[in-house]
């Protein structure tokens, strides 16, 4: 034996040990953390200029309400436990300054525009009830401290809608709907014990009811039809055949009275009549299974328990926006943010490269109008707005609503209460890589090299489940100057009792569950600034012509060429619903870009839309915006919006007509406004049990820079990538891509899971 090999043998045994040793040692060291920076930051004092669109603070609130409780003389009853006969405040928000006080300030150096609330009250206890609405003020500016008491207040409700709001007209309040559930259920219930008892088992606990909208058939009615489901999870696809016409126009609750009650088919006078039948058994009943609490088919819970994690998003060297106050600033682009109670998320100050593109731009109402065999299904046309797209904001699940490490932005209101409420983490604000290229090319002729660029935008979000539908409303900012408006309809679908030729209004979709037909209808205010405030509307289209081929005359071409069109006035604007759009439509500037074009923003609109109702309808002027899939009119301080909170509940007279708006005034060189409706008909299937997926369910718009720049400013991101087949592109000063195994070898640092979506419901 070689003298020489144990020592060998030793030495290779030390070398093995220290790999192991290294690579152990190298598997137990974590990564280091992400870098982070501060995502919110409240400038304490600060005049920063966005605050001139900030919502109320929750101490601006209770100022508020302080100052209505003394000084208006009368005694207003907190609107949780308000009767009808009661005075109240419905709302409070921020009133927004007049466009042309806020620009004096913004870009003329002018003073600061008196900050004001808008409150909203019911005055129920007088003798002629009405609704009023009063600008309350001044207040501060909100980083300021300590908080003066409100000096003034002024009735703005003539002036606003040109007369008194009839009280009949008012939304209802969540104790008028707890009234009429306790008036169903001591009241008209009691007088059908035993077909209650026998054929839904009825406890007092285990119906639910969903009301429908409008009330009634006229003006002055307030007679709603009250759906009963099982009281399980998703109740809303758990009908069971019984419905009630409740008349609740008295303000005395004790005159309220059932109008007709609905089973199966048929009608009966009232609840007592349907009771006699059936004990006289003259009733056709159809007991429908008693379901378990968890709903069974109607369940969220996953029927799959949980395997390999998702892909999730980081951002490796910290986010690249940042927010200050209501303020975001992100790459070229800069906006302010607001949440109305009423109409939702909304953006103000809109700039790309420093330069103002839009001046407010914001969801008005989404509107649902639907078909059945049923009375409830057949005459609901919900007008969202009405019950309170921002009201019913709700708070947002970290990682499944918005990316795990986005910001999340808590909003507050005060909605028929005294004390305002927080809703937490109900905004969020991420950048999100789309996972393809914004642009790129690959060129292998002549030349050779590849140059792109990542689709990262921003997304501002916000979530809005009213009553069983789920709202995904996102602004999206993209590198290239572009802003998207986009909502996801997702949710529980509504339904009817299946019974006769319900097949006609829908797709069954369980047992006795008719998933009913319906439409979806969004509008949007998009206040254009292009190049300033005073624009044009122009349209480019193509056509086909014939022309002999000039190195061959005996021979045709068909070529296309281009169309333009100034579109001098608002009915030239107004674009119907199902009618045929120019394809390039735009706001065109004063100014030209470097090439002689006049500068634009187009306006391109994503919708699958179903028909509006008929114009002939009693009710259609309240939601007349939806005849039009665009209209462009003047901007006015008297036509805030295309509609009212006021017109769900009297239609037949609606406070605001969106069709009012449009009367021929020119609109060339003016301040303009597009009005945006997008939406989709959903026929309810089987798929959408238990829940209505996005996928599919997404409309909205598009606002793209069109001979706005010299060339697309996109090609001045940082994100860019470029190498040649002469470059070494795994060299990092040439391609920034190959760094990315050291640049984003951190570990994110997500913060803990928080939830507070069932606090202070």
């Amino acid at each position: 034996m070689n003298p020489k090999l144990p020592y060998v043998l030793l030495v290779g045994a030390a070398v093995i040990i220290f790999i192991l040793s290294c690579m152990l040692l190298s598997r137990g060291r974590r990564s280091p953390s992400c870098e982070s920076q501060p995502r919110i930051v409240e400038k304490m004092g600060s005049t920063s200029q966005s605050l001139v669109f900030a919502d109320l603070t929750p101490e601006e609130m209770v100022q508020v309400v302080r100052y209505l409780q003394g000084n208006l003389g009368v005694q207003l009853v907190d609107a949780s436990r308000a009767k009808p006969s009661d005075n109240c405040i419905a709302s409070v928000d921020v009133q927004v300054p007049a466009k042309a006080e806020v620009l004096r300030f913004l870009d003329g150096g002018g003073a600061r525009p008196p900050r004001e609330a808008l409150a909203v009250l019911y005055f129920g206890n007088q003798p002629d009830p009405n609704v009023t609405e009063y600008v309350v003020g001044p207040l501060p500016t909100p980083a300021y401290r300590p908080l003066p008491t409100p000096a003034y207040h002024r009735d703005i409700t003539v002036q606003k809608y040109g007369g008194k709001v009839p009280y009949h007209r008012r939304p209802m309040l969540g104790s008028e709907y707890e009234q009429v559930g306790a008036f169903l259920e001591t009241v008209a219930f009691a007088a059908a014990p035993t077909f209650l008892k026998e054929v839904f088992e009825y406890d007092g606990t285990n119906v639910a009811f969903q009301t429908t909208a409008p009330h009634g058939f006229q003006s002055g009615d307030r007679k709603s039809w009250f759906i009963v489901f099982q009281n399980v999870s998703g109740f809303f696809v758990h009908p069971v055949g019984l419905e009630v016409l409740v008349d609740h126009s008295s303000l005395d609750i004790s005159r309220w009275a059932v109008n007709r009650v609905f089973y199966n088919g048929q009608y009966y006078r009232d609840m007592v009549q349907l009771e006699s039948a059936y004990v006289q058994g003259r009733i056709s009943v159809e007991k429908v299974k008693k379901a378990p609490r968890d709903g069974d088919f109607s369940s969220m819970k996953p029927r799959a328990p949980s395997a390999a994690l998702f892909p999730l998003q980081y951002e490796p060297q910290g986010p690249r926006y940042s927010i200050r106050n209501n303020h975001v600033l992100f790459q070229a682009w800069s906006f302010a943010f607001g949440m109305s109670v009423n109409t939702g998320l909304r953006l103000f100050d809109i700039r790309h490269k420093g330069e103002r593109v839009a001046y407010e731009i914001g969801i008005q109402e989404a509107l649902s109008v639907y078909g059945s065999n049923c009375p409830g299904g057949m005459s609901t046309r919900y007008m969202d707005g009405s019950f309170g797209i921002g009201r019913y904001t709700s708070p947002l699940v970290r990682g499944v609503d918005c990316p795990y490490s986005a910001t999340y932005v808590d909003t507050h209101s005060l909605f028929e209460t005294l004390s305002p409420s927080k809703r937490k983490a109900s905004l969020c604000i991420f950048e999100q890589n789309l996972g393809s290229p914004l642009r790129r090319h690959y060129s292998n002729l002549q030349s050779l090299y590849y140059g792109g660029l990542v689709n990262s935008a921003l997304v501002v979000r916000s979530i809005a489940t009213v009553g069983n539908y789920d709202y995904v409303w996102d602004f999206i900012f993209y590198q290239n100057g572009a802003i998207e408006g986009k909502v996801q309809a997702t949710g529980y679908a509504s339904s009817s009792f299946l019974h006769g030729d319900g097949l006609r209004y829908g797709n069954r979709v369980w047992e006795h569950t008719l998933g009913t037909i319906h439409t979806h209808s969004i509008n949007y205010k998009v206040d254009l600034d292009v190049g300033g405030v005073k624009n044009s509307l122009v349209a480019h289209d193509m056509a086909f012509e014939m022309v002999r081929a000039p190195w061959s005359p005996e021979q045709q071409i068909e070529r296309p060429r281009l169309t333009k069109k100034v579109l001098d006035t608002e009915d030239q604007a107004a674009f119907r619903l199902q009618s045929k759009m120019p394809r390039y439509i735009y706001f065109a500037a004063n100014s030209k870009n470097k090439w002689g074009h006049q500068r634009g923003y187009r306006i391109q609109i994503t919708s699958f839309a179903g028909d509006h109702i008929p114009e002939a309808s009693s009710m259609e002027r309240a939601i007349s915006w939806a005849r039009y899939q665009l209209a462009v009119t003047r901007r006015k301080e008297e036509e805030p919006t295309s509609t009212s909170i006021y017109n769900q509940n009297d239609p037949w007279t609606p406070t605001v007509a969106f069709a009012n708006f449009i009367n021929n005034e020119t609109i060339t060189n003016e301040d303009l406004v597009a009005w945006i409706t997008t939406g989709f008909l959903h026929i309810p299937h089987s798929e959408d049990i238990p829940n209505t997926v996005t996928v599919g369910n997404s409309v909205g718009f598009l606002l793209r820079p069109y001979n706005y720049y010299d060339l697309d400013p996109s090609i001045y991101s940082h994100d860019g990538v470029f190498f040649t087949s002469e470059q070494d592109f795994t060299a990092c000063e040439i391609n920034p891509i190959a760094c990315l195994p050291k640049t984003a070898s951190c570990l994110p640092n997500f913060p803990p899971f928080t939830y507070d979506g069932f606090q202070n419901i």
